[in-house]
């Protein structure tokens, strides 16, 4: 409360990496529903503006990786389709939709 979400992210980059970051822009959301069938949103920064050395952190270990080998790394489970969003300016938004069964959610770009 009373943090842009533009300071916020640069706050939140500092103490999860030791990045200060600079121009973060925001460049999609994400939202799903909660298992208290609450709508919750993400917004999704992105820069290539920064300063300072990467350290990890309570949050847990960060590292660099290149691009293409990220396909060899254990990722979360919806975590390609959101990269989608930072990599192609045609996609703004990534959304879980229930599927007709009810039984599925399903992720859909935008």
């Amino acid at each position: 409360m009373g943090e842009s979400f533009h300071d916020s992210v640069i706050r939140e980059v500092l103490e999860e990496t030791g990045l200060t970051v600079r121009n973060p822009k925001l460049c999609g959301i994400k939202q799903f529903i909660t298992e208290s069938d609450e709508r919750y949103i993400v917004l999704l920064y992105k820069t290539t503006d920064f300063t300072g050395e990467l350290q990890s952190s309570p949050e847990g270990e960060v590292f660099w990786i290149k691009k293409d080998e990220l396909k060899h790394y254990k990722v979360s489970n919806d975590f390609m389709e959101m990269y989608e969003i930072f990599i192609n300016p045609e996609l703004s938004e990534f959304f879980y939709e229930l599927n007709e069964d009810g039984d599925h959610w399903d992720i859909k770009l935008y």
